[in-house]
């Protein structure tokens, strides 16, 4: 069976063609480099550039891997959330494809996608708990199995890459901001400023990234923003972030021990996992607690299409609905 996917959900266009038993024939991912200017992802240039973009590294994927239209069993895309141009674009070419050739298309959640992509590489014992770190989502999601998944946290305003985006372009860096903060916080001192840690004492398992974001912004009004304050800034608030995720994460894996879930695994997905400061922030976790933490192949941690058709391919593949429209707030129980 072949699977062709694409993802379409904010700035990247991206393409799979993956073979049931996991061997990918081409996986394309096309970074829109227009939105560095604005500091940030602009829906519509990011409509018209996945538009520009997706037809171009379909026939490109198609060459590569050797296969023809017709020989594709599912076509798949991402379907929601996500914004709704980019979703309506990416799902309308995958429809047109399944149409075209008289085969099912399969409607994706993209957080859902994430959340399986860990299970690529990885053999999962459950329960398992997973957060998800990306540009859009900050949620902490608890799963009996891979169909049985409950949303326990999430962030009340700004997600946890919205925050890295942000406080980037504070500092007059580049976008996407999380490389270049955790590059600068290498040179900085993480101890120089003391910034606010919102709900660490909530008994919730949600979060506030918005507090943080604000109180860099207020700092950085009243010092000379060169090359010292930079690095320094970088790096207390890598560590704030930091240490927000690992209160809240022993906070929920310890209430989690109380049910008797000894035998916990936790993955850790989407874009910010990259982050190798917050890996060693999970890997005192893992010591401390004894729990194993595990990530997907680094190239299914930012927004990809591979990850849409190994989600299709591990529970989805009979899920037929051309008539499914994309969601921009869908989630993982829709």
């Amino acid at each position: 069976m072949l699977v062709f996917s694409a993802e379409t959900s904010c700035d990247e266009t991206s393409v799979c063609i993956m073979k049931e038993d996991k061997t990918i024939l081409s996986h394309i991912i096309y970074s829109q480099a227009i939105h560095t200017k604005h500091g940030g992802v602009v829906p519509e240039l990011a409509s018209r550039a996945h538009l520009e973009i997706l037809q171009q590294i379909t026939k490109e994927a198609l060459k590569e891997s050797g296969v023809k239209l017709n020989e594709i069993n599912l076509f798949s895309a991402t379907c929601g959330p996500g914004l709704i141009g980019g979703l309506l674009i990416g799902s309308t070419f995958t429809k047109s494809l399944s149409i075209g050739n008289s085969k099912p298309f399969i409607p994706i959640n993209h957080l859902e996608a994430h959340i399986l992509s860990s299970f690529f590489n990885n053999e999962i014992k459950f329960p398992h708990l997973c957060l998800l770190i990306t540009g859009g989502h900050t949620q902490i999601y608890f799963l009996k199995n891979n169909n049985d998944i409950t949303l326990i946290g999430e962030t009340i305003d700004d997600a946890i890459g919205e925050a890295f985006d942000k406080v980037a372009k504070i500092l007059g860096l580049s976008y996407p901001g999380g490389p270049e903060i955790e590059k600068k916080a290498l040179q900085g001192d993480e101890n120089s400023f003391k910034l606010p840690k919102p709900l660490i004492n909530d008994d919730s398992s949600n979060f506030s990234f918005s507090g943080l974001k604000t109180s860099v912004n207020l700092i950085a009004k009243k010092n000379i923003i060169d090359h010292s304050f930079i690095n320094d800034m970088s790096a207390s608030f890598q560590k704030c972030v930091g240490d927000i995720l690992t209160i809240k994460l022993n906070r929920v894996i310890a209430e989690l021990y109380k049910r008797n879930t000894e035998d916990l695994s936790v993955s850790v997905v989407g874009g910010v996992a990259n982050n190798d400061y917050l890996k060693k922030c999970f890997k005192n976790i893992e010591e401390e607690k004894n729990i194993k933490f595990i990530y997907p192949p680094k190239y299914m941690m930012n927004d990809n299409a591979a990850m849409i058709a190994w989600a299709t391919i591990l529970k989805h593949r009979n899920n037929h609905n051309l008539n499914f429209k994309p969601n921009p707030r869908l989630t993982v129980k829709e």
